[in-house]
């Protein structure tokens, strides 16, 4: 039995490497583009002193940017650079370096392109947490997890995996199916607030992963992970729905 899943398995995990370096590629470029676009718009009102940076703080790209420079500008100058930006296709939130947001009059758009980065802003200073040893949620992550509910329904068509990793305290195979356990229930907590149970893929990888420039030992690594795997509706397959241990 396991060894006539290996193969599909292995066939996912291809397909879903290649689906999300795809995503990144146009992430990329999609960033790059309104960057051109917005320096483009600022520099024909006389404004090219403000820089924008279309980009989170770990480097990934983003189409919220944040300006900076032109500190001898008066708030209407300011505003209008930041209106100026607004209003290019495309992009997000404006925000200035100091802290101060503008240009968020109007509707905001979303598309299925976006559903990354509007869930990474979301987890940037905030973790998905449960209590220790268990797959319970802590109260202030069901109130996260509204947040991300909130950021994932406009995105149709996105399928979505939430991937559960542990620090590597304990046995192994107990870190596995507790990193599952608690991958489904954000799951189930995310379909109970309107997000189509057939967009969502739960995966468990216990220690195997620990977070960039932590130790595996670390508890910062007891952490749930979105990530966009495919931009259209996939069939389950017993890989996605496992049966019981």
């Amino acid at each position: 039995m396991l060894r006539r899943l290996a193969i599909p398995a292995g066939a996912l995990l291809v397909i879903a490497i290649g689906s999300f370096s795809s995503f990144s590629g146009q992430a990329e470029a999609m960033a790059e583009r309104l960057k051109v676009e917005a320096e483009a718009a600022l520099a024909a009102e006389g404004l090219s002193m403000v820089e924008t940076d279309f980009g989170l703080a770990d480097g990934a790209p983003s189409r919220h940017p944040l300006l900076s420079g032109g500190e001898g500008l008066d708030d209407e100058r300011r505003t209008r650079a930041a209106q100026l930006v607004k209003s290019i296709p495309g992009v997000g939130g404006v925000s200035w370096i100091d802290g101060s947001v503008a240009a968020e009059s109007g509707e905001r758009t979303f598309e299925p392109l976006h559903c990354q980065e509007d869930v990474d802003g979301l987890l940037r200073t905030r973790t998905i947490r449960f209590e220790e040893g268990s797959a319970a949620l802590l109260s202030a992550s069901r109130m996260l997890l509204d947040e991300v509910a909130g950021a994932l329904e406009p995105c149709s068509g996105a399928i979505i995996a939430i991937t559960g990793h542990t620090d590597k305290s304990g046995n192994e195979n107990a870190n596995v199916a507790l990193s599952m356990d608690r991958a489904r229930v954000v799951r189930e907590a995310l379909v109970r607030r309107g997000i189509p149970r057939d967009s969502l893929r739960a995966r468990g990888m216990g220690s195997s992963e620990p977070a960039e420039r932590l130790t595996p030992e670390d508890p910062a690594n007891r952490r749930i992970e979105f990530s966009v795997i495919r931009m259209e509706p996939l069939t389950p397959t017993p890989v996605d729905t496992p049966g019981p241990r």
